[in-house]
C-alpha cells in the first residue's frame, strides 16, 4: 500500500521550523516554515514576490545557511555535495549558461560534475537534449540560442541523469505559449520518475501539471496539500446555467434542488442570461451522485447546463487569500 501524500515521514523533501533573514534587523524571509513534498509528486510552490520561494530553494540546495530549522532531502539530511551528488537537480531563476560552450559540451560538463564517467556523460547529455527537443542544436553554441531554447537547455541540466528531486525556479519565465507548452510536457513526463518542485507566477500552468501545492506568504506557510484540497475540487461545484433558475419561490427549480440536496449548501449567483449555481457538499458526499440529481432536475425543468467546474481555479483560490 502506498503512503499517504500527507505523511511527512515518506516525503522526498521535509522542511521543519526553517528561519532565514538577510541581516539582524531585516524581516524574516522564512519564518518557522514547516512543509513537505511527497515522493514522486509535481509540487507547485506558490506565493507573491517576497514570499520566500527563492530563499527556500537556496537554503534547500545549500547556497544559503538557515538561522535555525532543519532540511531533509530524500531522507538523507540537509544538502551535502557528496551525499546528494546526482540526486538533486536545481534550476535557479536566473541561471547563466556559458555562451562559449555548445549545448552538448555544457550538458557533458554538468554530468561530469555529478560524477558520471565520460561515456555516461555523453549518453546522459544526448538523452537530455532529446528530452527537451534540442537534439538538432547539440553542436550549436549557447550564444546562438533564443531565450526559450536557453531556458529549455537550463531545464535539461537540472533534469540531467534523472535526479530524484528537482527544484525549478520560474522555469517558464519569459517563454511564449508554444515554448511554455513544450517545457510543460517535459516536466509532466517526469511524474513518478522524479519529484519536482516548480515555482511560478503562472498559476494556470501550475494547475495543469501539479498534484501538490505549497502556498507561502511573507516566509510563512499559508497552506499545503493536493490541488484538490487547495482548490476545493472535492467539495465545491460551480454550475453555469441558462435562464430558469432565478426564482426562489416554493415549487421553483432552485427550491426543488434544495429539497433534494438538503444537506448541501446551494447558492445562486444570477446574471443577465442565467447564472452560476454554487454547490458545496458535506464531508464524505459522493459528487457523482449529487451531479446526477442536479442534472436530472435541471433537465426536467428545461434549465440548460452550459458548463460545470469542480472546485475553483488555483488562481482564484490564491487571490482569495491575498
Amino acid at each position: 500500500m502506498s503512503a499517504s501524500p500527507h505523511d511527512p515521514s515518506q516525503a522526498a523533501l521535509r522542511v521543519e521550523g526553517l528561519r532565514k533573514r538577510y541581516g539582524r534587523r531585516a524581516p524574516w524571509a522564512l519564518s518557522d516554515l514547516t512543509c513537505h513534498v511527497p515522493r514522486g509528486a509535481i509540487c507547485g510552490l506558490v506565493g507573491p514576490n517576497g514570499a520566500g520561494k527563492t530563499t527556500l530553494y537556496s537554503v534547500i540546495s545549500g547556497f544559503l545557511p538557515p538561522e535555525s530549522g532543519t532540511v531533509d532531502i530524500l531522507g538523507l539530511g540537509p544538502f551535502n555535495p557528496w551525499t546528494h551528488r546526482g540526486r538533486l537537480g536545481v534550476l535557479p531563476q536566473d541561471a547563466s549558461l556559458d555562451p562559449r560552450l555548445t549545448c552538448r559540451e555544457f550538458l557533458r560538463y554538468m554530468a561530469a560534475l555529478q560524477g558520471m564517467s565520460a561515456a555516461a556523460a555523453r549518453e546522459a547529455a544526448d538523452r537530455s537534449l532529446d528530452e527537451v527537443n534540442l537534439a538538432d542544436r547539440a553542436s550549436d553554441r549557447i550564444s546562438s540560442l533564443s531565450h526559450g531554447m536557453g531556458r529549455r537547455l537550463a531545464a535539461a541540466s537540472a533534469l540531467l541523469g534523472q535526479p530524484e528531486l528537482v527544484l525549478l525556479d520560474e522555469p517558464m519565465a519569459g517563454l511564449d505559449p508554444v515554448q511554455a507548452a513544450s517545457l510543460r510536457e517535459v516536466l509532466v513526463r517526469q511524474r513518478g520518475r522524479s519529484t519536482l518542485v516548480v515555482s511560478s507566477h503562472n498559476l494556470t500552468e501550475l494547475e495543469r501539471i501539479c498534484d501538490w501545492v505549497i502556498v507561502l506568504e511573507r516566509g510563512e506557510l499559508v497552506q499545503q496539500g493536493t490541488v484538490a484540497d487547495v482548490t476545493g475540487r472535492g467539495v465545491h461545484v460551480g454550475w453555469t446555467v441558462g435562464p430558469g433558475l432565478e426564482s426562489v419561490d416554493e415549487g421553483s427549480a432552485l427550491a426543488e434542488l434544495r429539497v433534494a440536496l438538503e444537506k448541501h449548501t446551494l447558492r445562486f449567483e444570477p446574471s443577465d442570461d442565467g447564472g452560476i449555481l454554487h454547490q458545496v457538499t458535506p464531508p464524505g458526499d459522493d459528487l457523482d451522485v449529487s451531479a446526477v440529481t442536479i442534472a436530472r432536475i435541471l433537465a426536467r425543468r428545461g434549465v440548460a447546463i452550459r458548463s460545470v467546474q469542480r472546485g475553483r481555479s488555483l488562481e482564484e483560490s490564491f487571490l482569495d487569500r491575498s
